[in-house]
């Protein structure tokens, strides 16, 4: 099988690791994504193809990494957006996702037919986010599944719901009727506007395919996996035929040590702090460099005992005045492992940090920007296991006092879902979407699902597989 992915770490990191876990139970595995994200595939032991299908990407820091031309402009019109709070974020996003979701729909059609050509895989997985591969194989009559990277509603569970809009919001941020109609009337005009352009696509190009339907929801009939825990209030799906799978999280049984240099952080800090805060906004809000200097005040001046780590991107060099005994900022950090290490952690409510801190039991304050992240606070706040506060109306004084409260009374609901969700993770979403995907309903074991033959580590690209 081959498991699709977007040029984007925060994608490739999960499905890296699904692809692992899936050739673990004997399938023949190749990743497939931008050539720089060959170690990903190195890393879970399986083989790579490269495939390029989106002009823009994110390696690891979004600001660090080469885009084409405008994408920068673009991410900093995001990132301005932010700080005018969580309608302005979801706008400023719906605008640019108006303006370039379906990029060249036919090459992505032309490098996946040659990809499927090279490799003929059984099926493959691709990610929900990643609209022109899973047009291409529905226009192709691929078999696929369908993972979720993100909330739950990524996938919308019914015809009211509309991607980019929140299905319920946190306690912090509540934005006002008229600021919601805005953001309904803005979601409504790109969802239709993107459902019309995939009928055109498949009409032109696959005549004979049955039609795509809406744009948003299109998805594969047989096994959709959600990199989420199954909570009881998510909007309940048709019994269709469909297997959904919520595996709670895509962390690794065994996450390997950083090495040396940064094994010693941890230790340096506690030596002299009572409690160790890590602060990690993800790969693109790493750059709000005025939330992580507000928490790092906020820390020195309300928890004096707490020690803390930053994960700064490419604001790390002018954040290095804020460095000291209880403070240390890098631009990338490794955070699964120091999850474990740590007492409390700061995230913006992306899906991979809130579920490596669930499965990790690390208790989290949660600063909710854009896209999926206020859906997954308030999912967060629900279960009790994190607080939130608007990273719009931020200061010191607030986020110490959170933060107090947060190493003093742990979440009261953090001890029940991390164990609810440690007894599944990605052996068991590769066990149930092998099962899933069985022809004919057939539930394979794992000796039943043994490659035919090893293939080369890494499939050579045709020059039809790479995009512009």
């Amino acid at each position: 099988m081959v498991v699709v992915s977007p040029p984007f770490a925060s994608h490739a990191q999960p499905l890296s690791v699904l692809a692992g876990a899936l050739a673990r139970r004997g399938a023949d595995v190749f990743f497939a994504c931008a050539p720089e994200f060959e170690g990903f595939a190195q890393r879970a032991d399986v083989g790579f193809a490269p495939l390029t299908v989106t002009r823009n990407a994110n390696t690891g820091v979004a600001r660090n990494t080469p885009q084409a031309a405008g994408e920068r402009a673009r991410l900093d019109e995001f990132l301005d957006s932010t700080r005018h709070g969580a309608v302005s974020a979801l706008l400023t996003q719906c605008r640019h996702r108006g303006q370039d979701m379906l990029p060249d729909p036919e090459g992505t059609l032309t490098r996946i037919r040659s990809l499927h050509a090279r490799l003929a895989p059984d099926w493959y997985v691709v990610d929900q986010l990643s609209y022109p591969v899973t047009l291409a194989l529905h226009c192709l009559g691929l078999r696929y599944a369908t993972f979720c990277p993100g909330h739950p509603t990524y996938v919308p569970a019914s015809g009211s719901a509309l991607f980019g809009v929140p299905y319920a919001w946190p306690e912090a941020i509540r934005p006002s009727d008229e600021e919601l109609a805005d953001l309904r009337r803005a979601a409504l005009a790109v969802d239709t506007a993107f459902t019309r352009r995939f009928a055109e696509t498949a009409r032109l190009h696959a005549p004979a395919a049955p039609p795509p339907g809406r744009a948003f929801a299109l998805a594969s009939p047989h096994a959709v996996v959600f990199n989420y825990p199954d909570f009881p209030w998510l909007p309940r799906r048709p019994e269709n035929g469909t297997a959904f799978v919520h595996g709670g999280h895509c962390v690794p049984a065994a996450e390997p040590g950083p090495g040396a240099p940064w094994e010693a952080v941890p230790r340096r800090l506690r030596a002299t702090h009572r409690r160790l805060v890590l602060i990690a906004l993800g790969t693109f809000l790493s750059a709000r460099d005025d939330v992580l200097a507000l928490l790092v005040g906020g820390l020195r001046t309300h928890l004096p005992d707490t020690a803390v780590i930053v994960a700064a991107g490419d604001r790390a060099a002018a954040l290095s005045h804020l460095a000291g005994p209880g403070v240390h900022v890098d631009a990338v950090v490794p955070q699964r492992w120091l999850l474990g290490k740590v007492d409390a952690v700061v995230h913006h409510g992306g899906n991979n940090s809130f579920t490596e801190a669930l499965a990790s039991g690390t208790p989290a304050l949660v600063l909710p920007f854009s896209s999926d992240q206020f859906a997954i606070a308030h999912d967060a706040e629900r279960a009790g296991l994190a607080r939130c506060l608007d990273p719009s109306r931020l200061d010191g004084r607030t986020a110490g006092a959170a933060l107090r409260r947060l190493l003093d009374e742990p979440p009261p609901g953090l001890r029940h879902w991390s164990r609810r969700v440690a007894r599944r993770g990605p052996d068991w979403m590769a066990r149930r979407l092998l099962g899933a995907m069985a022809p004919d309903g057939a539930r394979p074991s794992r000796t039943d699902v043994t490659p035919a033959r090893r293939r080369p580590r890494r499939a050579s690209a045709a020059p039809s597989s790479y995009g512009s």
